[in-house]
């Protein structure tokens, strides 16, 4: 699908012929009344989007894409083939996505950060790699505090973690140690705000203050106990052996962490021994 300027040469029964460029009348292209958002008549100049209908000719819209070549916007993806997906970008059809220019595997119904653009054949594409334009729409945070929530739009995961584009333009990393589950491209989340860098960027969790403090040792004898049934078989007269054995941290630091979780009231005494706190 491309989009052009074409100029109106005659009218039909069933809409007006546009200058195919060639001189050939066999090669104008049929605009049909369906298809004209506004009166035409021969001699004007006319912006239509350029595909081929069901029978292979080409044919003209006057429903362009609402975004031009270069922007991004939050785009719904309205079909998924075995090479990609069609986006909807408010022209008379969806645009191609290519699975080389996809974040993720988006479905259908999802909406994601996606920009447009023309790909090596002339052709309108929808690309999801818009991590330098957003990074150009952005602008550093102001009046944000640690501790402050702010929403937005993940527009690109990475091994490290996660990025948003929130509402206000701000930029938010979210650290892989910050996700406590699995998150989509496109997925709107409310981030926890952490840290706030010097050039005016974020880092934020998606994380309650609670879990935040559950990290390291602590975290692995806190996973081992709810896995068991909410106790453990060891305590601080255990052997050291066996706690390395079983946790891979010495008894100093198993002491340490167990009264972490005491602190946090994550866990509670039960005797000599230890359970999930209620």
């Amino acid at each position: 699908m491309t989009v052009a300027t074409l100029k109106v040469l005659r009218t039909g029964e069933m809409g007006v012929f546009l200058d195919g460029g060639t001189g050939n009348t066999s090669d104008d292209i049929l605009l049909h009344k369906a298809q004209q958002t506004a009166p035409v008549k021969p001699g004007d100049m006319v912006k239509v989007m350029l595909y081929l209908d069901p029978k292979k000719r080409l044919t003209a819209s006057m429903r362009v894409p609402k975004m031009r070549e270069g922007q991004i916007a939050r785009l719904k993806i309205i079909n998924t083939t075995e090479v990609g997906a069609f986006v909807d970008v408010g022209a008379e059809r969806g645009i191609f996505m290519p699975f080389a220019e996809m974040i993720g595997r988006p479905k259908v119904g999802e909406i994601v950060w996606a920009k447009l653009y023309t790909d090596k054949s002339g052709r309108l594409a929808v690309s999801m790699k818009v991590s330098d334009e957003i990074r150009r729409a952005s602008k550093p945070a102001v009046n944000v505090k640690r501790g402050d929530k702010l929403k937005g739009a993940i527009f690109n995961i990475i091994e490290e973690g996660a990025f948003v584009f929130s509402t206000e333009r701000y930029i938010i990393f979210i650290a892989q140690q910050e996700i406590p589950r699995v998150l989509r491209v496109g997925e709107v989340v409310e981030v926890r705000i952490t840290f706030l860098r010097d050039d005016g960027r974020l880092d934020g969790s998606l994380r309650e203050k609670k879990e935040i403090a559950l990290e390291g040792d602590a975290r692995v004898i806190y996973d081992y106990m709810t896995a068991h049934g909410g106790t453990m078989p060891f305590n601080d007269k255990s052997d050291p052996e066996k706690i390395l054995a079983t946790f891979k941290i010495s008894k100093a630091a198993f002491k340490r962490a167990v009264g972490h979780l005491l602190h946090e009231n994550f866990i509670e005494k039960d005797g000599k021994d230890f359970k999930v706190a209620d």
